[in-house]
């Protein structure tokens, strides 16, 4: 039998610091053109990691079926399910920036785990399945699709876990933080830059922010915080919205102390009170409402 994969959550442990790159824009995208609304039949292209998947942990009660990935309704689904279009989930759990661009590259759980050659797809199915990169997915994806009216990107934190497990110090340090921000960067502009040159795709493009864990903590907020702003930066060239799943969530915790799982937005692990680190479907719901507002209809 084998050995069943629990990939990590992809999640931050970083200072709030921010990378800024100078990047030429993307060709073939005009800066006044519109680029078409979401509408109803139209199709919905989703990368990222374990949050986009819509992964729970293994202590979910109930337990979650991990050989059955439409049993993970993650922000894409309830999305696509509310504005009735076609969605296409390709992310993966365990994913970094590097291994959605090269399944080769190390990753927290997708294609590979530290220590361990065996990964989240190896043994599960994803919502949609591929050989290859999900960089090489989605640009094939978008070359035989020509409908496809949204594209979003939600990517990087599984780098920091990663990070955190290969290094002596536990990732600790500011150079180590400040050099993960800035690979990050550096292949989210790789990512947007294929999408937009080497796909051609002109439609609309949005980066789905990262929450935080626990809204009373000053320096979780600011560790997301730190994430969601380096991805923006690489981005901005690319003509992409932001979908503020940071911010949508935020406000829904203002009655409950600020506690992300006081309020019910992160998977619950059997006995009350305690909370995995990924969206529960309340949460998942929430993104799904911030890329709602972000997207043009």
């Amino acid at each position: 039998m084998a050995k069943t994969v629990r990939p990590r959550h992809a999640w931050v442990t970083v200072l709030g610091v921010c990378i800024v790159f100078a990047v030429a824009p993307p060709s073939g995208l005009g800066k006044t053109r519109q680029p078409a609304p979401v509408t109803p039949g139209s199709r919905y292209l989703a990368l990222g990691d374990s949050v986009t998947f819509g992964y729970e942990e293994s202590t979910v009660v109930p337990p979650p079926n991990y050989k059955d990935a439409s049993s993970f309704p993650g922000y894409p689904e309830q999305f696509g399910d509310a504005q009735h279009v076609i969605v296409a989930n390709a992310a993966c759990p365990g994913e970094t920036s590097s291994s959605l661009i090269n399944q080769n590259a190390p990753s927290n759980g997708c294609e590979n785990a530290p220590n361990s050659g065996v990964g989240y797809r190896t043994v599960f199915p994803l919502h949609v399945k591929y050989k290859g990169s999900q960089l090489a997915y989605a640009l094939g994806y978008l070359r035989t699709h020509k409908n496809v009216r949204l594209v979003s990107l939600m990517i990087g934190a599984n780098d920091y876990f990663l990070c955190l497990e290969t290094t002596k110090d536990g990732c600790t340090s500011a150079s180590e933080q400040q050099a993960v921000l800035k690979k990050i960067a550096a292949n989210v502009r790789i990512i947007l830059s294929s999408i937009r040159n080497k796909a051609h795709y002109k439609g609309q493009l949005a980066i789905v922010h990262y929450y935080s864990l626990d809204y009373s903590s000053a320096a979780t907020n600011a560790r997301s915080q730190a994430l969601n702003g380096t991805v923006d930066t690489a981005a901005k060239p690319f003509h992409v919205k932001i979908a503020d799943g940071y911010g949508e969530l935020k406000a829904a915790v203002v009655h409950f102390g600020g506690s992300t799982c006081g309020a019910g937005l992160l998977t619950q692990l059997g006995s009350p009170g305690k909370c995995g680190v990924h969206p529960s479907y309340a949460g998942q719901a929430l993104l799904a409402q911030a890329l709602a507002k972000a997207v043009r209809f």
